[in-house]
């Protein structure tokens, strides 16, 4: 990021913290805020050092941020293509001392920016916007319709995506609706295997209302459905496994 002032917008924006205060992000005040789905999909990126990760549709940064913060050695860029959220995720890099291992790329992953080289990553990372095109009003927000709604790229194109930027036997990992699962497994089939689908629980009894996914580019094999995490106690505070992964920066293995 050049060494120029943030704008008004950023500059008064509110800083939130993630992982007990290791990843400070300033996020917009009034519009879309990320909130722990990022931080559990860093988690399931089993990224090692020297990989490069992509995290697609990177938003203010916040999954990118949390996975270099867990992995010291790890390279990370995040593809965002709306110039505002671009411009909060770079002021966040800046924020956390991290310009030397995280780049954001302004563009669309429907016409790739040149930097963004077929084959190039170790690890492709996504928070997909949840909700159908042909399926949802988009809120009158433009920030919160991009990040909930799909607009011309749909969930396949996604997948294909992180496909093309992967190297061979490269890993995808993704959160999502868990009622969205049928759709997942469509557009990973043929190009993904070892697939292991990692349900949320809010509190134990509960539907999964997430889910995160994570397959392997170009592999064979049959999928797993884990135990899963579950988020909430009783009494709504963090479980100790949820505790672990969102406050102590922990990895969620596969």
């Amino acid at each position: 990021m050049s060494g120029a002032s943030p704008g008004p917008e950023l500059a008064a924006a509110p800083c939130d913290f993630l992982l007990n205060g290791r990843v400070r992000l300033v996020q917009p005040d009034g519009g879309y805020r990320a909130a722990i789905d990022p931080v559990f999909l860093a988690a399931i990126t089993d990224a090692r050092d020297g990989d490069r990760v992509l995290d697609v549709g990177t938003g203010t940064g916040a999954a990118a941020l949390c996975l270099a913060a867990r992995v010291a050695g790890a390279s990370v860029v995040g593809l965002e293509q709306r110039a505002d959220a671009a411009a909060f995720a770079r002021r966040n890099v800046v924020l956390n001392d991290l310009v030397e291992r995280v780049r954001v790329v302004e563009g669309d992953l429907l016409a790739p920016p040149p930097e963004l080289r077929p084959g190039s990553f170790d690890r492709v990372m996504m928070n997909p916007p949840y909700l159908r095109a042909d399926g949802a009003s988009p809120p009158p927000d433009p920030w919160k319709a991009a990040a909930n709604v799909e607009g011309a790229a749909r969930l396949p194109d996604w997948l294909r995506f992180a496909e093309a930027m992967l190297k061979p036997r490269g890993m995808v990992t993704l959160v999502h609706r868990a009622d969205r699962i049928d759709d997942i497994l469509d557009a990973l089939r043929g190009r993904f295997g070892g697939l292991v689908l990692v349900p949320l629980w809010p509190k134990a009894g509960q539907e999964a209302k997430r889910v995160l996914v994570a397959a392997r580019k170009g592999a064979r094999g049959p999928a797993r459905l884990t135990a899963g995490v579950t988020v909430h106690g009783a009494d709504g505070a963090y479980t100790v496994e949820a505790e672990r992964i969102l406050r102590g920066a922990g990895a969620l293995a596969l």
